[in-house]
């Protein structure tokens, strides 16, 4: 940061990056939107996570989806299951 150039900012109405200068209003020079006006966030990000959607029932012999770690991760359970079961001769 170039303390001679004041705060750099990033205008919220047109995306221009600019310094105050020092001055005591940081007016964006392209538009002339005052930054102390900028509006607070919103609750809803383009960033926030979205949701998971509920896993489908997998039918056997059928190939997993490559992103579906849980349904992997529920296939090995049952199969561990599966070979201690074989493994007492349940």
């Amino acid at each position: 940061m170039n303390r001679e150039l004041g705060t750099k900012y990033l205008c919220f109405k047109c995306g221009t990056k600019f310094y105050d200068l020092r001055k005591p209003a940081p007016v964006c020079p392209k538009c002339g939107a005052d930054q102390r006006e900028t509006p607070a966030p919103s609750g809803t990000s383009a960033r926030r996570p979205r949701a998971k959607a509920p896993l489908e029932e997998v039918p056997e012999g059928e190939a997993i989806r490559e992103g579906d770690d849980e349904a992997l991760e529920e296939v090995d359970d049952e199969e561990e299951e599966e070979e201690v079961d074989d493994a007492l001769g349940e």
